[in-house]
């Protein structure tokens, strides 16, 4: 255990300097941060100026020590170009509407897609098995922004039901944690679907019925707890997947997260 511990601790210090040197390359990548931040109208010594008090006159390996030592020690990732604030700053600031956003689809992938798999196994090639994994295919294939586009032209515009976009209150919430929950949900019902269907098929199964136990008894006792073993190990990845994929649902519906804030960077080439 303690070997294993170690050579997961060196993955993660090695996974890490290379994260670290990629984000500092990106820096450079589109040109002179000092020319990309100051105004197109600037002179040449004001530019000069600015590339002085950043450092960015150094040679690069001094640069990436600088910018190395700054961040292991002081969790320094330097000033944004756009804010001129810290850009670690800015981040955890937009970092509780993305917790909250993939929280909330999370919850929702879990309530909606385990007991439509479960309802899609109990009712086995049937009109409702075939109808439910069509609609679990076709969640998994239609595209974040199409679908975040059509609930907002059906919810906001034709029935005005729902604010089509912003940050606030629940209403706000809806239409943003079910776009980012459809793929997941859909995966969820299938993956739970064939575990079950698995289950119901063992022995033990047999066996529990022709003791007499009821169906119910059956069904969530011990059908439903052998078919959550392997749910439960999706459950932790797709937490990580949807905290980390909501970039495009931020975009579309203006949720003031981490994801939208990294597309405005990426457009303003804002990139610390």
């Amino acid at each position: 255990m303690t070997g294993f511990i170690i050579r997961r601790f060196i993955q993660a210090v090695v996974l890490i300097k290379c994260v670290l040197i990629f984000v500092f390359l990106l820096v450079h990548l589109s040109g002179d941060p000092a020319r990309i931040m100051m105004p197109d109208d600037s002179t040449e010594e004001d530019i000069e100026r600015v590339r002085h008090e950043m450092g960015l006159d150094k040679p690069l390996f001094t640069q990436y020590k600088i910018f190395f030592r700054g961040v292991v020690l002081r969790g320094d990732f330097g000033e944004s170009f756009e804010h001129g604030e810290p850009a670690l700053k800015i981040v955890l600031e937009h970092l509780p509407a993305t917790v909250e956003l993939a929280t909330s689809a999370f919850l929702i992938s879990i309530i909606v897609g385990l007991p439509l798999g479960c309802l899609a196994a109990l009712r086995e090639n049937t009109v409702y098995d075939k109808g439910l994994m069509i609609g679990a295919v076709v969640g998994q294939a239609v595209p974040d922004f199409w679908f975040g586009l059509m609930m907002i032209l059906f919810f906001s515009v034709k029935l005005r039901w729902l604010p089509p976009f912003g940050y606030g209150n629940w209403e706000h919430l809806v239409m943003p944690a079910i776009t980012a929950a459809l793929f997941h949900m859909a995966r969820l019902a299938r993956l739970m679907r064939s575990e079950m269907i698995e289950v119901l098929r063992q022995d033990y199964i047999l066996t529990a019925r022709s003791k007499g136990l009821t169906e119910k008894v059956v069904l969530f006792k011990h059908a439903l707890k052998n078919s959550a073993i392997p749910i439960v190990t999706v459950l932790g990845i797709d937490l990580a997947l949807t905290l980390g994929g909501t970039v495009i649902t931020e975009t579309v519906f203006a949720w003031p997260g981490v994801g939208r804030l990294t597309v405005a960077a990426i457009h303003s080439r804002d990139y610390p």
